[in-house]
């Protein structure tokens, strides 16, 4: 099944493509994103491996991202990781870039792609997880629906230590 693209609420959703290279250095080279995210994708090499390995785990059925567009431009990072079709689950990921921050760019894409993951895809439960230091990614999860849930006590190495992780969750209705 070719990975969809997705549109709702002015955004769209469509797999990345390797003339996203650019834009996804110049997002990484926020210390917003990288504080958060493990990749430093700092070159063009490291990119174009990465926008190639998006399309090689959505034909494995192990994951899918999705590049946020607004207004025809990189807005964000949309994606599904530890996809299991079997026991119909996710874990849902985003980042935004600065220049789109504040407008509901993170909720409106995780709330498409969770509705989209929830009803078109078949998923019983999409999940997420994110850094207890992170309130921002907090105040997504939840203005996109998905509800708290607990919290995993060290279990993600970032750059400056182990964290503590949120866990929410959206089951399908």
């Amino acid at each position: 099944m070719p990975q969809p693209t997705l549109e709702r609420d002015g955004l769209v959703l469509r797999p990345f493509e390797a003339g996203d290279a650019p834009a996804v250095v110049a997002a990484y080279a926020d210390p917003g994103i990288r504080r958060w995210h493990v990749r430093t994708m700092v070159d063009a090499g490291e990119v174009a491996s990465w926008i190639s390995d998006r399309a090689d785990r959505w034909q494995g059925e192990r994951g899918g991202d999705w590049a946020v567009l607004r207004d025809g431009e990189l807005a964000g990072r949309a994606g599904l990781n530890a996809v299991d079709l079997e026991e119909g689950s996710a874990e849902l990921a985003y980042w935004v870039v600065p220049g789109a921050r504040g407008a509901g760019v993170a909720v409106r894409a995780a709330r498409l792609l969770t509705d989209w993951a929830l009803s078109d895809l078949g998923l019983h439960r999409v999940g997420l997880e994110h850094s207890t230091q992170n309130e921002a990614s907090c105040r997504v999860a939840l203005r996109a629906g998905l509800a708290a849930e607990g919290v995993r006590r060290s279990s993600v190495l970032h750059a400056d230590g182990w964290h503590d992780m949120h866990v929410h969750a959206r089951i399908a209705d």
